[in-house]
């Protein structure tokens, strides 16, 4: 079972403050758990979040004609 974690911790994992775990709640852009008028937000879910949203460097351009 994945662990559970409230908005504020949620928060803190992801470095933010608490209004954006809300927004991405309020939005359905992540997974959450009602438990009762709680809310919880799997671990797992914040994971695929980041992944989903990791910008990849680009590998730099040979440049031509330049020596």
């Amino acid at each position: 079972m994945d662990r559970l974690l409230s908005v504020q911790q949620a928060a803190e994992w992801l470095g933010t403050t608490v209004r954006f775990p809300r927004r991405l709640i309020e939005e359905r852009r992540i997974t959450f758990v009602k438990v009762g008028r709680h809310v919880r937000i799997p671990e797992s879910a914040l994971r695929e979040y980041i992944a989903a949203h990791t910008v990849e460097p680009c590998r730099p351009r040979l440049l031509r004609g330049v020596a």
